[in-house]
């Protein structure tokens, strides 16, 4: 039986999560409909635009995603500290960009007088769509429902297009998130769709990838910003060139189908996390069967689950893997 969204999400642990979406109906994402010979390569546009433009109005940050065939990959970032910060001002503008709000929230982001006994109704909603903004379940719910109506509308029929619950799983420590990462954006290369990362269409590598081509990073994902010692802003704390550098040659032992070890050029991110390199072939080539719940390390699991007294440590077994051999 499922367990309710709230057990399974603890900002006081961790902001990292990785969301995953499946479609139903045997309902088609992209590619060619084996049965109509419909091809639906262009709902992978619907999806990635809808992402990128969430990512732009809640307080949760796009670190990496993929969206493939009749599923989506999402890891998120809840910037609690950015959502706190806001006016109320800035909360009900960035709220307006998706909803229409209410005729009191209307007359307050247009400036307008608010009358005495309308301003607690007002603070109320404020305080709800504060809420909402750093809630991972109203970012699936708004990337998702609306794909889902105009994939309805395309098909010319109703009912469910996306499974009823979205599966999220927590990131426990840093180890965790950049397999996850790895592992999501590996998935054009792992199902043999492509053969390089600058080929995976609608994939966060391929936006780090060209942008990276202009020594730029792309301004819609988290960024990364190198050594956590210094006094930067948010963001992934590695050198985007070696985390490029480590998936490249990550996708390449992959894709060949061959054991093998990463070079040591590649292995700056690797020998931080204290992670060996077969180790790292395994997690970012089977995170998605060795993990079905929260992932790290092991004391990180074990602070999570008695944080949220969780008798059982599902996968811990799969925690030695966060290690050197």
């Amino acid at each position: 039986m499922p367990r309710p969204r709230r057990t399974q999400i603890s900002l006081e642990d961790t902001p990292w999560y990785h969301c995953c979406s499946r479609v139903t109906r045997r309902a088609m994402l992209l590619g060619d409909d084996k049965f109509t010979g419909k091809n639906y390569d262009h709902r992978r546009d619907w999806v990635e635009s809808q992402l990128l433009k969430l990512a732009g109005v809640f307080a949760i940050d796009v670190a990496a995603y993929a969206v493939m065939s009749n599923h989506l990959h999402v890891v998120l970032y809840i910037d609690i500290e950015t959502v706190n910060r806001w006016s109320d001002r800035t909360v009900v503008e960035q709220w307006h960009k998706l909803f229409n709000g209410t005729e009191i929230t209307q007359k307050f982001a247009k400036g307008e007088v608010i009358e005495e006994q309308q301003v607690a109704k007002l603070k109320h909603l404020i305080a709800t769509y504060r809420s909402r903004l750093c809630d991972i379940s109203w970012f699936m719910r708004c990337l998702n429902e609306p794909i889902a109506r105009k994939a309805n509308i395309e098909d010319n029929c109703t009912g469910h297009f996306w499974e009823g619950r979205f599966k999220s799983q927590a990131l426990l420590d840093e180890a965790a998130v950049l397999a996850c990462m790895a592992y999501v954006e590996l998935n054009p290369i792992r199902a043999k769709i492509v053969d390089t990362l600058e080929n995976s269409d609608h994939t966060s590598i391929q936006l780090r990838v060209n942008a990276a081509l202009k020594g730029e990073q792309p301004t819609q994902l988290l960024p990364f910003i190198g050594d956590e010692r210094l006094n930067q802003p948010k963001g992934i704390n590695f050198t985007l060139k070696d985390y490029l550098e480590l998936v490249d040659e990550t996708g390449r032992v992959i894709r060949d189908d061959k054991r093998g070890s990463i070079s040591k050029n590649c292995t700056k991110i690797l020998t931080r996390l204290n992670i060996s390199s077969d180790n790292w072939i395994k997690l970012t080539s089977e995170f998605g069967k060795l993990f079905h719940g929260p992932v790290g390390e092991t004391q990180s699991l074990t602070r999570y689950c008695e944080h949220l007294q969780k008798r059982r440590r599902h996968f811990s077994k799969s925690c030695q893997h966060f290690q050197a051999d």
